[in-house]
């Protein structure tokens, strides 16, 4: 029986926000997934997130990428990543509360996904269906998932219930990341190139590398290897995902200011006569006494008796290295041809070289950064000039030669440590490739320098280290500092300059303390 006063509506839960929320979350989900399948046939880098992560890497101003580097490391493309998703993620939600209130807005934030996705993919030259597929799986399902939402608010009796809303959503949720989970190790295991590397047989030098001295590297705790191990190589680069280049398929093109354009497949560069070089490799991101260099020995095809073979012509002066990834990297053509051992690199440390050190070849030029001679997932060499061409980091403001300093650092003791009065050992690494390390000296609380002993020296393209016995510890807390003089004569600097645009300057301390 009625009591005349009027029932107070259903409250209207659908246009509170949080339901609304997670259903644009969950079509977020599903467009990943749906993104994340598809690019498992059309490419891994076509992926939506992964093209538009390294778009955003290309438009990132130098100084904030250097500050990336320098506060994340090698950790930089994950922190990138995890950003990304977090901005989905509050697109995703805000597009939900949109179609709660209208549902063309909420699903337009989904097109406009596809058509960025899209504009990214054609600018990179990758596919263009995974971010297509992504952008209209997401408005489909957010308009499906909207309107179970609004009929839900209307029913009293029939029609779709808030639990069945609910159930939709998380039900989509969790097949988006299912499919998105599937979608990556499908892709996975479709490009790796894992048994294909393994199924490769490196050819014996033709000039191998000469022997080690025996007291190249003195037997102290702490200190770093000569010899840095290939899962301990530092990786500074802007791909964020790894190219998978089957050596079947690879081959690279010689071209440019050349009289006779060249094209080699892998099986003729396994056939040219092969060398060994121990190089120490480091990154113009490294700061005073930073861990981004290492030494290995790398094999590879002589780089200038290609260059020669092709005919380079007058007016050349850089050769410009690209790699799969779409990277391009110029070097000072003199520099190649002046006879220093610059590789066609296939080998690292007496195995082919990891996917994530450039297999199956790079460059290497001895006396310079990385940025500037070490092309990885090498496919393309054009000779060239300067005035030309300026390749990916130089314009963005990194000089254009990029000559390693003359740097030394610290290893032992570690910062901050806590030693005994007395005797304590000094030791650490010091490099200038190409020139080499002709003294290292070390002083304590800004007195006098104090020469260091030299470990033997391997040659000049390697780093050195060294070894020093501060006699008289005292107890107390103490600064020590470093620094190195190269075979040239030059002293490394004093004054502290970051490493954009041409590398870090300035020496190495560490603060100890001596009970």
């Amino acid at each position: 029986m009625s009591t005349g006063k009027r029932q107070p509506s259903r409250p209207r839960w659908w246009r509170r926000g949080a339901p609304a929320a997670l259903t644009g979350l969950a079509a977020a989900a599903a467009a990943i997934g749906a993104g994340e399948l598809v690019a498992a046939f059309t490419g891994a880098d076509s992926s939506p997130v992964l093209a538009v992560g390294s778009q955003a890497i290309d438009l990132t101003p130098t100084p904030l990428k250097d500050y990336a580097v320098r506060t994340f490391g090698t950790h930089d493309k994950f922190v990138l990543l995890s950003g990304i998703h977090a901005t989905l993620v509050l697109l995703a939600l805000a597009a939900g509360v949109l179609s709660a209130r209208w549902r063309p807005a909420g699903v337009a934030v989904f097109l406009l996904f596809a058509g960025v996705g899209a504009w990214v993919a054609a600018v990179r030259a990758v596919a263009v269906w995974p971010a297509l597929t992504a952008g209209t799986v997401g408005a489909v399902v957010l308009w499906w998932l909207s309107g179970l939402g609004r009929r839900a608010c209307r029913s009293e009796s029939s029609g779709p219930t808030r639990r069945t809303v609910l159930g939709a959503t998380g039900g989509v949720l969790a097949v988006g990341v299912v499919a998105d989970l599937g979608g990556r190790a499908l892709a996975g295991a479709r490009s790796s190139v894992a048994a294909a590397r393994a199924g490769v047989r490196l050819p014996a030098p033709a000039h191998p590398g000469p022997a080690l001295p025996p007291r190249v590297h003195p037997d102290i705790a702490g200190l770093s290897p000569f010899t840095t191990a290939n899962r301990d190589f530092y990786r500074v680069d802007t791909a964020l995902t790894l190219p998978q280049i089957d050596p079947r398929r690879w081959s690279l093109r010689v071209h440019g200011m050349v009289d006779r354009p060249l094209e080699l497949d892998f099986d003729q560069l396994l056939r040219l006569p092969l060398e060994e070089l121990d190089y120490t490799l480091s990154c113009v991101s490294n700061e005073v006494g930073g861990p981004y260099v290492g030494t290995a020995r790398w094999l590879g095809a002589s780089l200038p008796a290609l260059l020669r073979r092709a005919g380079v012509r007058a007016g050349a002066d850089q050769l410009v290295g690209r790699s799969k990834d779409h990277m391009s990297i110029g070097t000072p053509l003199d520099s190649v041809l002046d006879g220093r051992p610059a590789l066609l690199a296939v080998g690292m440390n007496g195995e082919p070289l990891p996917v994530a050190h450039g297999f199956p070849c790079r460059s290497v030029v001895p006396g310079f950064y990385g940025y500037t001679s070490a092309t990885k997932w090498l496919v393309d060499l054009e000779v060239t000039a300067f005035a030309a061409y300026s390749p990916y980091w130089v314009e963005r403001g990194w000089d254009r030669h990029g000559v390693v300093r003359t740097a030394s650092r610290i290893e032992v003791p570690a910062p901050f440590a806590h030693l005994r009065a007395g005797a304590v050992m000094v030791a650490g690494t010091a490099w200038a490739t190409h020139r080499g390390i002709a003294a290292v000296e070390v002083r304590v609380d800004g007195g006098p320098w104090r020469q260091a002993h030299l470990a033997e020296a391997v040659g000049p393209d390697t780093w050195r280290q060294w070894t020093w016995e501060w006699a008289d510890a005292q107890p107390g807390t103490h600064t020590l500092q470093v620094r190195a003089t190269d075979a040239t004569g030059a002293t490394q600097p004093e004054q502290r300059q970051p490493p954009f645009p041409a590398g870090a300057t300035g020496w190495h301390g560490i603060v100890a303390i001596v009970e």
